[in-house]
């Protein structure tokens, strides 16, 4: 065989190699941008379910805005009113990997809906249904509301930026001071930052503006119209 074939058999396998690649990195592709949001779907339907049998179920004692809720288990629904009607997702309990794959997870230990503290709420950016993938389209004096069994809680975002993935400072009762006593009633949302990437994480600082008690026909303002 001459150099000059021996070249040529290299390079049809060099592409060939190059094709498959290509191939395997697409299917990858379609696995984490469709599969899992198909499973996500699915699990946001379950969890629908779950929290309206929840919530018309007669009601115990009175307790908490949110009872005692299990590791991934529907916990309350989360509104982006500015970012369109159709941005609402089933939030559950708990950040873990499984707990995430279903929707947005609240950090257990945090804040309740309405309480003083902070609430603090994780969610995907780009797999599993991406529910916080368009935070960074949030600006000051935007709402998000949390709807709970007995309540809607709106919030009004302060501000949106980055932070190293070890800032965990952010999820303090008051952030970056551990001690320091809770005077208000705060909202966190933090999900990866740039999309497709962990080396920051996004973080969407919110306070509590104002509560509606759920009567039949009633909402607040942010949610009037959907």
């Amino acid at each position: 065989m001459s150099t000059a074939d021996r070249l040529r058999w290299f390079a049809r396998g060099f592409g060939q190699l190059l094709i498959t690649a290509g191939v395997v990195v697409l299917l990858f592709c379609v696995y984490e941008l469709k599969v899992t949001d198909a499973y996500a779907d699915a699990q946001q339907d379950k969890l629908e379910d779950n929290l309206t049998k929840q919530w018309t179920a007669p009601a115990g004692p009175q307790g908490p805005a949110v009872p005692t809720t299990a590791l991934g288990k529907a916990f309350a629904r989360i509104y982006f009113p500015t970012l369109g009607k159709d941005q609402v997702r089933v939030v559950v309990e708990g950040v873990g990997v499984e707990d995430l794959k279903k929707g947005p997870g609240h950090y257990p230990g945090t804040a309740l809906p309405g309480q003083l503290g902070n609430l603090v709420i994780s969610g995907h950016r780009t797999t599993y249904g991406a529910p916080f993938r368009r935070l960074d389209d949030l600006d000051g004096g935007d709402a998000i509301v949390v709807e709970t069994r007995t309540a809607y809680f709106t919030y009004t975002v302060r501000r949106v930026f980055p932070v190293s993935p070890r800032t965990v400072q952010v999820t303090y009762p008051v952030p970056y001071h551990r001690d320091a006593v809770p005077r208000e009633r705060l909202l966190t949302l933090t999900t990866c930052h740039p999309p497709y990437s962990a080396k920051e994480r996004l973080i969407v600082q919110a306070v509590m503006s104002s509560t509606v008690a759920k009567a039949p026909g009633v909402v607040p303002p942010a949610l009037q119209g959907r």
